[in-house]
């Protein structure tokens, strides 16, 4: 697939940028808060901690985390990893969740740049060419969107109550950061908050490539093209990790270099 090259291709970008910023992406974090036992669900607290961004605890830092990445790929599933914060997600906040990652206007354009880039590479060529094989191709993007969305974020972490969100650490080495962002891929977390593996994300993405078989080309429903799409989607979830773990710093240290050359140009 075109979409893990691509998004690989940004995270590396954002990397190289963090890398040549030095210590900048150690300084200035917060100390991890005391880890404490997740509250059951059944358990009352004040509306304050249940948002961390305007929680009075002083262990309880903002979410920074951007609700679009480049102002297109979607991030709704992105939280800061604050164990004295953590909140499980309710049945219905897991279909919301789905839903928006189906409905949303950028993924609509994402597919959109994915079908044009395939058509003008002659991606999947049995398609063809055309407006009728542009068309083809648009809907299996838009068809792969909502089934994958509706496994990996609704129904899946549902009825095996896990978290589908990404808790992105925010602190530590760069390459325990990537380490970390890329094993998610297969490493997730029960609604209670213990590590359990990623049933959603890999089985979901199996049942995504098995579905479209019925609506992709004669020629590429096989079994080999649908483990290899398959192989090739877990990848892309890992850089696409690692994109949504580093984004934030890349934000800070841009915008602070901004400010700096802002406040040290001279006034007319």
């Amino acid at each position: 697939m075109l979409r893990c090259g691509m998004v690989s291709r940004v995270a590396l970008l954002l990397l190289a940028g963090l890398a040549s910023a030095g210590t900048a992406i150690g300084q200035d974090k917060p100390d991890a808060p005391t880890p404490k036992a997740p509250p059951s669900a059944s358990q009352t607290r004040p509306a304050s901690d249940q948002n961390p961004a305007t929680s009075s605890d002083p262990t309880v830092q903002p979410d920074d985390n951007p609700k679009r990445i480049l102002g297109i790929i979607p991030n709704f599933q992105t939280k800061n990893d604050q164990p004295v914060a953590y909140e499980p997600m309710s049945a219905k906040e897991k279909y919301v969740l789905a839903w928006h990652q189906t409905v949303d206007i950028s993924a609509h354009f994402g597919n959109l740049f994915q079908a044009a880039i395939q058509q003008a590479d002659n991606g999947q060529p049995h398609y063809g060419q055309g407006w009728g094989a542009f068309a083809s191709r648009f809907g299996a993007e838009e068809g792969d969107q909502a089934t994958s969305a509706f496994f990996i974020f609704g129904f899946l972490p549902h009825v095996l109550h896990q978290d589908p969100r990404y808790f992105r650490q925010g602190k530590g080495s760069i390459w325990y950061r990537i380490h970390y962002a890329a094993t998610r891929t297969v490493i997730s977390r029960k609604d209670t908050g213990d590590p359990t593996f990623n049933t959603p994300q890999v089985l979901g993405q199996l049942f995504q490539q098995s579905i479209s078989t019925a609506y992709y080309p004669a020629q590429d429903r096989s079994a080999s093209a649908v483990f290899q799409n398959w192989g090739t989607n877990l990848a892309y979830n890992s850089a696409y990790n690692v994109l949504k773990e580093f984004y934030p710093d890349f934000l800070r240290i841009v915008f602070h270099r901004h400010k700096e050359r802002s406040a040290g140009a001279p006034s007319n």
